[in-house]
This record gives C-alpha cells, structure tokens and sequence, in this order.
C-alpha cells in the first residue's frame, strides 16, 4: 500500500476536495477540484460598438476594487466569441437585457490577490 498514492499530474490549487485520504479511489470518481490560479480568466460582455476596438493578442487593462481604491493588472485578450448573445441576467433594467453583447476573455497574471468569482472590469486603452 505504501507504493500506492495519486498524485496530480498539473501544477494547481486545490479548491475543493471529494475525497479525504484512507478512502478508496474508483474510476471515474472525481478525487478533487483543482485550478492553475497563476494566471487566470477573465470573462466581460461588450457591445458591438466596442468590439471594433478590440482583438485577440491585444493587451488591455483590469481593474478590481481594492479596499478604498481600484488595483490594475495587465491582461491579453486570449478569445473572442464569434456570435452576439444576450445581456447576461446581472443586468436588470429591461432596455439593457434587450441588447446584445459579445463575450471575451482575457488572461490575467495573478499575483496571488485574484480570486475565483471576484468582479473586475477591462478598460481599453486608446
């Protein structure tokens, strides 16, 4: 049994475990949920009017709130959606929800203040 162990083959943190050591491991099972958090994913929604101004490979930047102020990262856009999709559901007002925007990641740097879900925005400089 000593021989016996799991071991990821990525680099990562762990976020959430299914599974506590000693237990048995069968196929299929997801053991737990790991992401690479160095560099992470940010998802924003633009309108057609600003897709113009963007393109894959371009740097922008992002902003996230920090205590009294915003903190700015660096980030490369690293995928364009090719078709327009409604408004997401966080915007509430009826003549928002009615437009359609397009999504876009961009790929952040994390120096380890970054969290999974934390809101940001992405500023396009001219």
């Amino acid at each position: 049994m000593a021989k016996h162990y799991i071991k990821s083959p990525l680099d990562g943190t762990v976020l959430v475990k299914y599974a506590e050591p000693g237990e048995i491991a069968v196929f299929g099972k997801p053991l737990f949920k790991m992401a690479d958090l160095r560099e992470m994913d940010l998802r924003v929604y633009i309108s057609e009017s600003q897709l113009i101004a963007l393109s894959i490979g371009q740097e922008v930047t992002v902003k996230v709130d920090d205590h009294d102020s915003t903190r700015s990262f660096l980030g490369t856009v690293s995928w364009i959606s090719d078709s327009a999709e409604l408004t997401p559901k966080i915007i509430q007002t009826k003549e928002e929800r009615v437009n359609l925007v397009y999504a876009v990641k961009i790929r952040v740097r994390n120096d380890g203040s970054l969290k999974i879900g934390m809101p940001a925005e992405m500023w396009i400089e001219p």
